[in-house]
């Protein structure tokens, strides 16, 4: 047998081989462990070094803190970078964590993700790619999924875009847009999670993988399984939120622009629909409207490869600190809470066409472009 593979240590993620599992801890719970540079480094460090070990059959990837498995991306970092006019460190930010993102969609060994707290944003995209590799998605109770960018004038990056394209009916354009919070029943039924345990039950699954004798990572994941088969999440996937809601959701989702996914929900008054329509309304109005629109777009356009996604999100990540809202998001939501961003445009309704188009023109030429060899 090889000698087993020295941890990767950074300050904020510890990623080690325990029983042939390598195991990946965040660490950086002030922050609800959002990823920074060197968090992301470590990681895709510490994934090349196992993917051809032949002592490492599977990967996990979890939290040591009950609030969050991962926040997001480092938003202020982002900030501050477009402050000090710094667009290499934003740059170097982004192609780094999806080339992260692509390596794990593509990984060759299981990779399962255990979701407890809060998954969002960044936390999508290093655990969604876990259901391409014969891996798991593991929710528990107090799971609180989202991507929720069009909040701070952001759009589903990440290549999450790619996933919520491939949700039943219109719940990926809705969950784009609205960047509403899903909880573990709402994930399940939505395809974004695939097996449910309790939160009190982590340890003894993680105990159970450190100790249990395995020939191939496939029987990691039946382990997993085994272990979650004891446990059912209540309320059941088809009586979740998103399941009594669906019919709603694609009967006004499914339109072809965020105005007119407006004007539906606007001609409920009255109907069966009506009060949800009216909240939902009201989510919409405090969303950017040229970040909505691009975020019905990022889905729509999302039925090639994650590497088309991904390069696709780096170039709208460009003209969102060039042209968009993310800057005045950001300040508004997370540096002054102020919680009254002065969007773009004001109404939805003045949002066109070639405004979204114009978003998603590429700075890169295909040949120049930072994630030009990601492929598949």
């Amino acid at each position: 047998m090889s000698t087993p593979a020295s941890p990767v240590v950074c300050d904020e993620l510890v990623a080690h081989v325990v029983n042939q599992i390598g195991f990946i801890e965040l660490e950086r719970p002030k922050a609800l462990n959002a990823l920074s540079t060197g968090m992301i480094r470590a990681m895709h460090a510490a994934l090349e070094r196992w993917r051809e070990d032949p002592e490492v059959l599977a990967v996990v990837v979890r939290s040591n803190h009950p609030r969050a498995f991962c926040a997001g991306g480092d938003i202020r970092f982002l900030y501050e970078s477009f402050q000090r006019d710094d667009l290499a460190a934003r740059d170097t930010f982004f192609t780094e964590e999806y080339q992260l993102n692509h390596a794990i969609f593509t990984y060759p060994k299981p990779y399962i993700a255990l979701l407890n707290g809060v998954v969002m944003g960044g936390g999508m995209g290093i655990s969604q790619g876990a259901h391409r590799t014969g891996g798991l998605r593991v929710v528990t109770g107090s799971t609180r999924m989202a991507m929720p960018e069009t909040r701070i004038g952001l759009f589903p990056d990440v290549g999450a875009g790619w996933f919520l394209a491939r949700t039943p009916g219109a719940l990926g354009r809705f969950l784009a847009v609205t960047g509403e919070t899903i909880g573990a029943a709402d994930a399940l039924y939505a395809g974004l999670a695939d097996v449910y345990i309790d939160e009190a039950a982590l340890p003894a699954l993680v105990e159970t993988l450190q100790r249990e004798t395995f020939a191939h990572g496939s029987e990691v994941v039946a382990a997993i399984q085994r272990e979650c088969a004891a446990y059912k999440v209540a309320p059941a996937p088809d009586a979740s939120t998103l399941a009594n809601t669906r019919a709603f959701i694609d009967r006004h989702f499914a339109l072809p622009n965020v105005a007119r996914i407006l004007a539906s929900l606007q001609a409920e008054s009255g109907g069966e629909a009506a009060e949800w329509a009216e909240q939902i309304i009201g989510v919409l109005r405090e969303r950017s409207p040229l970040s909505m629109s691009v975020s019905l777009e990022v889905v729509s356009r999302a039925e090639g490869t994650m590497a088309e996604c991904l390069r696709r999100d780096l170039d709208l990540t460009r003209s969102s600190f060039a042209h968009g809202d993310v800057v005045e998001g950001i300040r508004a939501r997370i540096i002054d809470k102020d919680n009254a961003p002065r969007w773009r445009f004001a109404q939805i309704e003045d949002v066109r066409a070639d405004d979204v188009a114009r978003m998603f023109e590429s700075p890169w030429s295909a040949a120049e472009h930072p994630l030009r060899d990601l492929q598949g």
